[in-house]
């Protein structure tokens, strides 16, 4: 195997060092730019600076090093008689490997108080050329571009197969931080009501492989931005699954979207409890009596930290994963004395604005349903004669908020600030209605109800009468308002339009 002429160029010197050692034997000559070849030369390596190539210097304080002739006519010469004459003539040698990474960009810009001049003083332009380049020309050049690739290089940069896919690292490597660097300039416009963007550009990494998909013979994963790990760090238990994953981001925003200690316990995509108290220990005791058959093999999700007492309740119930923010050392303890269950504290993630859903022949996308100002009971119209009292006028504004997480047509029963019966995925509100209303029971009698979209008839209201509903919280906007407002009348019931609807497929 005839012997390389290598490039090094890194931002990121992590094993760059021991890299270069290991190929030394295999050598011609090792170019370098600035501050890699410093630490190569501190090394014992022998080193031909860029500027010793006669191009022209480093200039404009670094900014422009690698982008000329004798570089990229090294890099992209095909090795043919004609290119060899043609760099021969010119006194440009061959390259046969470029090792480069690129300037933190990323990484700056997540750092808080990072200003944009800062920013733009971190976007490669040098590093990205020389990675596109050697990647069109893998068949003849090796590209490097992660550390991790190192060990396997050294072993074998001659195998066709390992450049092909060390190239199409390369690629992917610049459209993140092209994505990257998009997106952050986005951010600094000022935001104008334009609407869903005309393009979106993803780059996700598989950050972790499930055991399967929905069923055994799909296959799943868990994607996220490149660079950056899971939003959920596992402490104890199996692998999670596809489905896990699907029900945790349920629960897990439900959990979080009230202000008091508060558990979400869902199952298939739909909570079968939600409760705040004044402690997380009663949250759950609440969140489970609402329908504690369902919560079997359940996801359950705390927005406090799990603390012992808490913690020897769960115990009682098989649950596949439970969730918090942090552990009480005696908390998870007790639970790490049940094999197979999932025990997961959460990381710092930054949430889309959007979601996402793909469909046949592309991706649905919408903002998310982050609550509007419908949210506050201040912001309701009674229609109704009978005004809800303030207790139930409390527990409608939790039945309410609870209803964005529930799968349309969506029927949730409150008393106090838990859930006693839920109604969900259901192609009739009616149904709904009676699905929530059985699971209540006797509990249902002076309970609230929440409706994530009109009553297109009284029947719904006449079925919550005959439970024992006393108070309704509804967007309205139905063409037989009229008809259903009156049924609330004529029972007795109190009932607030939201004005906005929540619906969840």
């Amino acid at each position: 195997m005839s012997k390389l002429r290598i490039l090094v160029s890194v931002a990121d010197k992590t094993g760059i060092v021991d890299f270069c050692h290991a190929l030394a034997d295999q050598t011609t000559e090792f170019i370098a730019s600035g501050g890699t070849a410093t630490v190569l030369q501190a090394a014992g390596l022998a080193v031909t600076p860029i500027d010793a190539l006669g191009a022209f210097p480093e200039m404009l304080g670094g900014r422009v090093k690698t982008l000329q002739p004798q570089i990229h006519g090294g890099i992209l010469s095909l090795r043919t008689p004609a290119h060899t004459q043609e760099l021969a003539a010119r006194g440009i040698g061959q390259i046969d490997m470029v090792v480069v990474n690129l300037y933190p960009f990323e990484e700056t810009v997540a750092q808080s108080g990072t200003g944009l001049a800062e920013a733009l003083e971190q976007i490669d332009i040098g590093g990205v050329a020389l990675m596109r380049a050697a990647a069109k020309n893998h068949e003849h050049v090796v590209v490097v571009v992660d550390p991790a690739d190192y060990d396997r290089v050294a072993a074998d940069h001659g195998d066709p197969e390992l450049r092909r896919q060390l190239a199409i690292k390369a690629f992917r490597r610049t459209v993140a931080y092209d994505t990257a660097i998009a997106a952050y300039l986005a951010r600094q416009t000022p935001a104008s009501d334009t609407g869903l963007p005309e393009r979106m550009t993803l780059d996700l990494a598989r950050l972790e492989a499930c055991r399967y998909g929905e069923n055994p013979h799909q296959r799943g994963g868990f994607y996220g931005p490149a660079g950056e790990g899971l939003p959920f760090r596992q402490l104890h238990g199996k692998p999670m699954s596809f489905n896990n994953w699907l029900d945790l981001d349920g629960s897990w925003r439900a959990a979080h979207a009230f202000a008091e200690p508060t558990v979400s316990i869902v199952k298939h995509g739909n909570p079968c409890g939600i409760a705040s108290a004044a402690n997380l220990c009663q949250a759950y005791t609440d969140a489970l009596s609402s329908d504690p058959v369902s919560a079997f093999g359940s996801i359950v999700s705390c927005n406090r930290i799990l603390d012992a007492e808490t913690a020897a309740s769960m115990t009682k119930l098989f649950v596949e994963v439970i969730v918090a923010p942090d552990f009480a050392p005696q908390a998870l303890a007790q639970l790490r004395k049940k094999k197979n269950i999932r025990i997961l504290q959460s990381c710092p993630a930054q949430d889309s604005p959007y979601r996402l859903q793909s469909v046949l022949g592309g991706v649905l996308v919408q903002d998310q349903d982050a609550g509007t100002d419908d949210l506050d009971p201040a912001q309701w119209t009674c229609v109704t004669q009978r005004q809800p009292s303030a207790q139930e006028l409390e527990s409608m504004a939790f039945a309410w908020n609870v209803a964005r997480f529930v799968k349309s047509n969506a029927i949730v029963l409150v008393q106090g600030t838990g859930t006693v019966g839920i109604g969900a995925g259901q192609m009739s509100r009616l149904d709904s209605v009676h699905l929530a209303s059985r699971k209540a029971g006797d509990r249902a009698q002076g309970a609230v109800l929440a409706s994530d979209a009109f009553f297109p008839f009284p029947d719904g209201i006449e079925e919550a009468a005959r439970a024992g509903i006393c108070a309704v919280v509804q967007p309205g906007g139905s063409m037989r308002d009229r008809k259903v407002i009156q049924a609330a009348d004529d029972l007795g019931l109190s009932m607030v339009f939201t004005g906005t609807r929540h619906f969840r497929h």
